[in-house]
């Protein structure tokens, strides 16, 4: 018997056919159809090989009023339309009974891309790029936590390990479960440039080659996936969680990015200040300008910002640098086609479709209005006086999700590239997180107040 043909790396102008015939060839019994909810958490609806050719088709109904930040009720029939290029199998389970999946967009049953699609949300601005001549491509860091589960099964954060940054095994006790994770997004066809250990105990970060926007989006929603699912396997728990454990650094999602038109790299110029060109500078001065609107999409949660705070290396001030870690943004010293912008304030808790989108939309709007990079901070600014970066007009981040959100429905350019649906569902979504969270009496205000008043 002839083992099936392999799966292409590239299914760009792939057919419905050539799909079913892939499927059946592996022997692919269940399709998951994989979308995202406003808030980025992966959803699916999933058909057996009977209705392979219909969801194919785009003709698979669900129920959206029972997604978050989605529809009302009243209007709640939505359509999954696959992208086909996006089709991988699964390289888990019995060979004779595989499962697949496929991104898709969502739409109306009149086949009108629906407003709330995050995916939907990256796209159009993927295509106002495209339209001014560039394509944003992006890289996404996105670390993560594994933790051996609590005694009763649950959730907990007790870590495997005492190692830290680039530490190897026997330090590293989670380097096995590290390395079936890099092995399953091979096989899924992930180019998997590195892996290691981060500076927390139980802390890692796989890294994965740069793509375009919208495939780099596709690829984080997959790969925040399959973490929980092969950590499962080894009895961990993986945690895209921004700051679980008090005391130790935080996880990021440090997003590089630039532009490039007719092949060649946008921010890259040879006889420019920095040998950045002034669509780079402008670019970053646009990333400046919204760094704190865009933070409630960027840093979503109300434990975001228990990351972003000083002494744990996470980005507190808009500012730029080459030479440290310290400001909001990095330019790495890699110039020519690897010249690139490193956002570092955002963490794996975002949406990565609403998260790129906005950051392009940044961007895009800085090399509009020529915003101003101002010039880079070199210095550590950890060790500046307040004084001191007021001299340099270094603002602050949001302190907090409330903040966020204020800073979020002031930012018009911000609000319009995420559209009026899911600018007013994602801010009664986090409102109310917020509302929910100041209500509630913490161990820490018991342990001062308790005995002492």
């Amino acid at each position: 018997m002839h083992a099936p043909r392999p799966i292409p790396a590239d299914l760009t102008g792939a057919t419905a056919k050539d799909i079913l015939e892939l499927a059946h060839a592996h022997q692919v019994k269940f399709l998951r159809l994989q979308f995202t909810d406003i808030l980025g958490v992966n959803k699916n609806v999933e058909v057996p090989a009977s209705q392979f050719a219909k969801a194919l088709a785009g003709d698979i109904l669900f129920d959206g009023s029972s997604i978050e930040g989605f529809v009302r009720v009243e209007e709640s029939d939505m359509l999954l339309a696959p992208d086909l290029a996006t089709f991988r199998i699964f390289p888990w389970g019995e060979p004779q009974s595989r499962v697949a999946r496929v991104i898709c967009d969502v739409t109306t049953p009149e086949g009108v891309a629906f407003a709330g699609d995050p995916r939907q949300v990256l796209k159009r601005q993927v295509a106002r790029a495209a339209a001014k001549g560039y394509v944003m491509n992006a890289g996404m860091e996105a670390e993560f936590f594994l933790f051996r589960p609590a005694a009763d099964g649950s959730a907990a954060t007790l870590t495997h390990d005492v190692g830290s940054y680039f530490d190897l095994a026997p330090m590293d006790r989670g380097e096995e479960a590290r390395r079936a994770i890099v092995a399953t997004l091979e096989q899924m066809g992930f180019e998997v440039e590195a892996a290691h250990h981060e500076v927390a105990h139980g802390q890692h970060e796989i890294d994965f080659r740069y793509a375009d926007a919208l495939t780099t989006a596709d690829n984080i929603a997959t790969f925040r996936f399959v973490v929980k699912h092969v950590a499962q396997q080894f009895g961990l728990i993986a945690s895209f969680m921004p700051k679980p454990i008090f005391g130790q650094n935080g996880s990021g999602m440090h997003t590089h990015q630039s532009l490039f038109t007719q092949g060649e790299n946008a921010f890259f110029d040879p006889k420019g200040e920095y040998q950045l060109s002034a669509i780079a500078h402008h670019y970053i001065g646009g990333l400046l300008k919204h760094a704190r609107g865009m933070s409630a999409i960027t840093n979503p949660l109300v434990n975001s910002y228990k990351r972003l705070v000083p002494g744990y290396e996470a980005p507190i001030n808009v500012a730029w640098s080459m030479r440290n870690r310290s400001p909001l943004i990095r330019v790495p010293a890699r110039r020519g086609t690897g010249t690139r912008v490193e956002l570092r304030s955002p963490d794996p808790a975002a949406n990565p479709y609403l998260a790129l989108a906005v950051m392009l939309a940044a961007g895009l709007d800085g090399i509009a209005t020529e915003a101003t990079s101002r010039e880079p901070v070199n210095e550590n600014i950890w060790e500046m006086s307040h004084r001191e970066r007021r001299r340099l007009r270094i603002d602050d981040l949001p302190r907090d999700l409330n903040e966020a959100c204020d800073e979020l429905e002031k930012d018009a350019e911000i609000v319009e590239a995420l559209g009026e649906h899911v600018t007013a569902h994602f801010l009664d979504a986090k409102r109310s997180e917020w509302r929910d969270y100041i209500s509630q009496v913490s161990a820490w205000e018991l342990d001062q107040y308790l005995a002492k008043y």
